[in-house]
């Protein structure tokens, strides 16, 4: 990251972007006739103790501020999430290019003092909440959720 601005330069994204094709092309290999059994076993509700697992994992890593165990550990919960929606894409009930899709969306309406501020000024974080709440509920209201 560019300590300056703290948002990735276009290689540091390059290779991101390079990084997160490279664990899909790596389950879709585990998910297929060559790949793993315990991988091709796994189903949406197995998945959920592990998801439960390594975000606990993740946590305890946070709190121990550990950057190399965040980092492992982030990486054990994007690969479950990576094997979740892949199985999810086969079965066609969603995929990952549609959960990045919608948070990506999703940060941008709930983040217009960010993306949509055109100069104006940064409001509190008492605002901040009450705008995430509002935004939130619409949002709800909206879907029928």
């Amino acid at each position: 990251m560019n300590s300056a601005d703290q948002h990735p330069t276009e290689p540091e994204a390059a290779q991101s972007v390079k990084l997160f094709q490279q664990l899909e092309a790596i389950v879709q290999v585990l998910r297929s006739e060559r790949g793993c059994p315990w991988d091709q076993r796994q189903t949406a509700a197995s998945l959920k103790q592990y998801l439960l697992e390594e975000a606990a994992e993740l946590a305890e890593a946070i709190d121990r501020d550990d950057g190399q165990h965040i980092a492992e550990e982030a990486g054990d919960l994007y690969f479950v999430l990576a094997l979740l929606l892949h199985i999810c894409e086969e079965q066609g009930r969603c995929s990952s290019a549609a959960a990045l899709s919608s948070i990506c969306e999703k940060m941008h309406r709930r983040h217009p003092h960010v993306f949509a501020a055109d100069g104006e000024p940064m409001p509190s974080d008492e605002q901040l909440r009450a705008q995430w709440e509002r935004i939130k509920a619409e949002e709800k209201a909206a879907t029928g959720a």
